[in-house]
C-alpha cells in the first residue's frame, strides 16, 4: 500500500472529527449559547453548505495547480477554521469558524479521491479511495468518541482546539508521505472539467449521493437526543455509543471499498436497500435500548458502506475530467448532510419528537433507493446499447484480405 494513501486518511481523520463531532456535543453547545436545538444544528448544516462552496470553488480555481501544495493549503484553512471555533464568544463566530473550516474539506477529498485513485492499479481504485475515506471512519471510532467525553469533561470548545492541534500533524503527514505528484497535464482546463457535467449519469450519481447521506444524517445529527430521551441511556454513555457506530463505519466502509470494485451500482443497491430497512427498524424500536445497540451499528455500517460506491461511480461517468465532478461528489455528500439536518430539526421543531428524524432519514433513504435503481437500470440500457453499436458497425466493416468470389465464364 502506498505510504501517501495514509497519509491522505491521516487529512481525512482531521476533517471528518470536525464535520462529525459535534454531533455528538450538540446539547452541550446549544447550552453553552443559549439557543434552541434547531438552531444548534445549523452549525452543521451551515457547515455541510459551506463544503459545497468549497469543494465546488476552490476545486475549480485548483485545476491546473499542483495537487500537493493544494492539499497543504487546505489543510492550512482547516486549522485556522477550527481554532477560531474554539475561540468563539459567540455562535456567529462559532458559525464563522464552522464555514472556514468547511471550505477546505470538499476540495480536500475531491482532489485526494483522484490523489488516491492515481497512486494505484485500475482495479483497485475504489479500494484505495476506500483507505482514504478510512480516516473519516477513524475519526468515528476514536476522534468523535474522545472528543465528545473530552467536550463533556472540560468543555466543548476543548475538543475544538484538539482538533486544531490534529490538523497540525495532518500537515506534518501529508507533507512527509504523499508524493510530489506532477503538475495536472496541460490540457486539464476547467472547460474540460465542466464537460463531465454534460452527463447524465454524473447528475444521477450526485443525486443519489445527497439523498442516500442524507438520509442517514437526517437519522444520526440529533442521535444524543435519541440515545438518551428515547432510548433511555445517560449522557456519559453517548460517547461509547458512537464508539460503535464508528465500529460499523470502519466495516461498512472496507466491504463497501471490496465490492465495489466488483460491481459499484449493485453493491449501491444492495446497501441503500438495506439502510432504507435499517432506519425504518430503528424508528419503530429506539425505546429498546437493546434494538437501539445493534441498529446503531448497523446504520453506521450500511450507511457509510456507500461512500467508496458512490465517489467511485461519479468518478467513472466523468470520464478523463473527474477532480471537478469528484469535487461535486463531496459537495453532494455535504448537501445530503445539510438536508437531513434540516429534516431532522423541522420534525423536532414541529413537536414529533425526537424518533421524527428517524423516520424522515428512512423516507429520504427510500427516494435514494428510486433513483439509485434508476441510475443503475439506465447504466445497463446504455451500455447494451453501445454494445449494439460496436456489433453492427463490426457487422459492416470490410473483412481485409477476403476475396470476391470468381465469376464463371
Amino acid at each position: 500500500m502506498p505510504l501517501g494513501l495514509i497519509a491522505l486518511a491521516l487529512g481525512a481523520f482531521g476533517i471528518g472529527l470536525t464535520e462529525f463531532v459535534i454531533m455528538g456535543l450538540l446539547p452541550e453547545v446549544a447550552a453553552d449559547f443559549a439557543v434552541t436545538e434547531a438552531t444548534a444544528g445549523w452549525l452543521i448544516s451551515g457547515y455541510a453548505l459551506s463544503v459545497v462552496v468549497g469543494a465546488l470553488v476552490l476545486t475549480a480555481a485548483t485545476t491546473r495547480l499542483p495537487r500537493k501544495p493544494v492539499l497543504l493549503a487546505l489543510i492550512v484553512l482547516f486549522i485556522i477554521g477550527n481554532a477560531l471555533t474554539a475561540l468563539a464568544p459567540d455562535y456567529g463566530i462559532a458559525m464563522t469558524g464552522r464555514i472556514i473550516a468547511a471550505l477546505c474539506h470538499g476540495a480536500f477529498f475531491g482532489i485526494g479521491s483522484v490523489v488516491a485513485s492515481d497512486l494505484v492499479a485500475p482495479e483497485k481504485k475504489a479500494g484505495a479511495i476506500a483507505i482514504m475515506f478510512t480516516g473519516l471512519t477513524a475519526a468515528n471510532v476514536f476522534g468523535v468518541p474522545f472528543g465528545t467525553f473530552l467536550g463533556q469533561q472540560f468543555g466543548w470548545r476543548s475538543t475544538f482546539a484538539v482538533i486544531a492541534g490534529v490538523g497540525v500533524v495532518a500537515f506534518i503527514g501529508i507533507a512527509a508521505l504523499v508524493p510530489a505528484l506532477p503538475r495536472p497535464a496541460a490540457h486539464v482546463r476547467l472547460r474540460s472539467e465542466l464537460a463531465a457535467f454534460r452527463s447524465g449519469q454524473v447528475w444521477l450519481s450526485l443525486l443519489v449521493t445527497i439523498l442516500a447521506y442524507g438520509g442517514m444524517f437526517g437519522a444520526f445529527t440529533y442521535i444524543a437526543y435519541t440515545l438518551t430521551e428515547v432510548s433511555g441511556f445517560a449522557s456519559s454513555a453517548v460517547p461509547w455509543l458512537l464508539v460503535l457506530f464508528g465500529v460499523g463505519l470502519v466495516i461498512g466502509n472496507g466491504l463497501g471499498g471490496r465490492l465495489a470494485d466488483r460491481s459499484i451500482d449493485r453493491t449501491l443497491v444492495i446497501f441503500v436497500a438495506a439502510l432504507a430497512v435499517i432506519l425504518v427498524a430503528f424508528a419503530l424500536l429506539a425505546a429498546s435500548s437493546v434494538a437501539t445497540v445493534v441498529l446503531l451499528f448497523l446504520m453506521g455500517g450500511f450507511g457509510f458502506g456507500t461512500v467508496p460506491a458512490l465517489q467511485s461511480r461519479i468518478m467513472r461517468y466523468a470520464g478523463q475530467a473527474p477532480t471537478l465532478a469528484s469535487g461535486a461528489n463531496i459537495g453532494a455528500f455535504n448537501v445530503g448532510n445539510a438536508l437531513g439536518a434540516w429534516a431532522g430539526g423541522v420534525g423536532i421543531a414541529a413537536g414529533l419528537g425526537y424518533t421524527s428524524p428517524i423516520w424522515i432519514g428512512a423516507a429520504i433513504t427510500i427516494a435514494a433507493l428510486g433513483v439509485t435503481i434508476l441510475a443503475a437500470t439506465r447504466a445497463r440500457r446504455q451500455r447494451a446499447a453501445a454494445a449494439d453499436e460496436d456489433d453492427q458497425l463490426a457487422a459492416a466493416a470490410p473483412r481485409w484480405g477476403s476475396t470476391q468470389p470468381a465469376r464463371g465464364k
